[in-house]
């Protein structure tokens, strides 16, 4: 049994391990921006004391990313001062640490699924920021600490595309969606339960990276088609070029994220794209 302390646990990641974790062997400690202050090492130090914590998952993460362009400081503290503190604490109480970073630290050149030791080149502040975190627990280098690499993350908490999608096409006759920005989404449902899944297993004399989706390749444009066509919307969706939707962070156009290594580590089954957007869908009571 392990004492789990959760950061950002009112996230999306963080509600969906928060509903799982009855079916876990472990005492889980929940906390958010309200409640703990990840910046503060005394305030870090402290929970951990009391609670007794030899396990971290960081869910916490500054995610607004074109908020982040012009707000580079905040970005940094949370995603990057804040993960040193996290990882300087692992290695001095010698407890687990699970950080989950972003398929933003590359820059969508590549051609073929990013395996873990391409190279990085975020293309703006969020990436950079979210780099910078990995950086930092690699040079303080803990033991048992494991990076998990995610993209396109939604979930039936917080906000994010199918909630934006199934709201706009109940009001909305036609939406225009990006089509050349291709990936795969991530039900955080998902991820939640492989990183409960993993946490036994983890035995590693130094920081690892992993990357985790679900399985499959599309386009945003793609991804809200089959919102409307199973959640039964009439909302026609035409597809149109990032070139023609500006937005202040440059987003990466191929972010496909090779899933073998922690497949192959941790025995991870990974579900496809389609499958876990049904299941989503399903308990939002949206799927008709």
């Amino acid at each position: 049994m392990s004492n789990i302390l959760v950061t950002g646990s009112s996230g999306q990641l963080g509600s969906e391990i928060k509903e799982l974790s009855p079916e876990y062997h472990d005492s889980f400690t929940f906390t958010d921006r309200t409640s703990l202050d990840i910046t503060d090492k005394e305030a870090l130090d402290h929970i951990i004391e009391k609670e007794n914590i030899d396990t971290i998952i960081n869910c916490a993460a500054y995610t607004a990313v074109d908020k982040a362009e012009s707000d580079e400081a905040n970005a940094d503290k949370i995603n990057h001062k804040a993960v040193k503190n996290l990882a300087k604490i692992a290695k001095e109480k010698e407890i687990k640490l699970i950080h989950i970073s972003t398929d933003y630290v590359f820059d969508g050149k590549h051609y073929k699924p990013y395996v873990e030791n391409d190279q990085t080149n975020p293309n703006g502040i969020y990436g950079k920021t979210k780099l910078a975190g990995e950086q930092a627990i690699q040079e303080v280098a803990p033991k048992n600490t494991i990076m998990i690499r995610t993209s396109w993350v939604y979930s039936s908490y917080g906000k994010n595309f199918v909630k934006t999608m199934l709201n706009l096409g109940k009001t909305k006759e036609k939406l225009t969606v990006i089509n050349d920005q291709v990936g795969t989404p991530t039900y955080a449902r998902d991820l939640a339960k492989a990183i409960l899944d993993i946490i036994p297993q983890i035995d590693n004399d130094k920081p690892e990276i992993y990357h985790y989706s679900n399985e499959g390749v599309l386009s945003w444009y793609d991804f809200a088609k089959e919102i409307m066509k199973m959640a039964k919307l009439a909302c026609e969706i035409a597809p149109i070029a990032t070139k023609d939707y500006p937005t202040p962070a440059t987003r990466p156009h191929f972010s496909l994220l090779n899933k073998s290594k922690i497949k192959e580590r941790y025995n991870v089954e990974v579900p496809f794209w389609k499958d876990s957007l049904y299941d989503c869908l399903v308990k939002m009571g949206e799927k008709r």
